[in-house]
């Protein structure tokens, strides 16, 4: 392929702006360069809520985001992912005190699979019954609020810290705390794949009980 071929392709390519979706605000996250629309599709941005919010506060916060629509000149995303980074992480462990995980997978109203992993540290070491408890209150609490919100409104309460403030003042009960957070948040599947899931193993099923 000669030079003047190859300068030419580069030319072709246009740059695409791309934006958060419409619950942060369609905020610019950036530009990404193809010389076809479909290129774009599907690829992934990452930035920090502090980028978005302009709080460098919040640049311990990643959010990831997918592109879903391509337009003329811009690209449009939704949330797929929502985790702290591990030097904040890292910050909030103290020797001779307890962290506490869960991993929860949930559905929201409008039927997305999300999977959610708080955590919480508390003041000293706590003894399993306490540990135990507190990861029950965890797991209840979240899965309440999936059952009550849309994966919108869960992002949100994830994101802004809502969530992680539910748990910390019901399990503050259980053992002194010293902070929860919500660690990470993972889109696992949309409604539309959680119905065809939910119609293969049906289909599966009755495969099972034919005679």
């Amino acid at each position: 392929m000669s030079e003047r071929s190859v300068s030419k392709q580069k030319q072709e390519k246009r740059w695409y702006t791309v934006h958060a979706p419409e619950q942060f605000d369609r905020e610019e996250l950036g530009d990404t360069p193809a010389d076809e629309p479909e290129k774009v599709q599907g690829r992934t941005i990452e930035t920090t809520l502090g980028d978005l919010t302009s709080d460098a506060g919040e640049n311990n916060t990643k959010l990831t985001f997918k592109i879903t629509d391509v337009g003329s000149d811009a690209a449009y995303t939704e949330f797929i992912k929502h985790e702290l980074t591990r030097d904040y992480l890292r910050s909030l462990v103290r020797r001779g005190a307890s962290k506490i995980e869960a991993n929860i997978t949930v559905l929201t109203t409008d039927d997305y699979r999300v999977q959610v992993q708080p955590v919480a540290f508390t003041t000293k070491k706590a003894d399993a019954s306490q540990e135990k408890a507190i990861r029950r209150t965890m797991i209840d609490l979240v899965n309440e609020a999936a059952d009550e919100r849309s994966f919108e409104q869960l992002v949100d309460s994830i994101v802004e810290g809502r969530l992680s403030s539910a748990i910390y003042g019901e399990a503050k009960t259980i053992y002194p705390l010293r902070r929860v957070e919500v660690q990470k948040t993972t889109l696992e599947a949309r409604p539309e794949e959680v119905a065809a899931e939910e119609e293969t193993a049906v289909d599966v099923e009755d495969e099972d009980v034919e005679v």
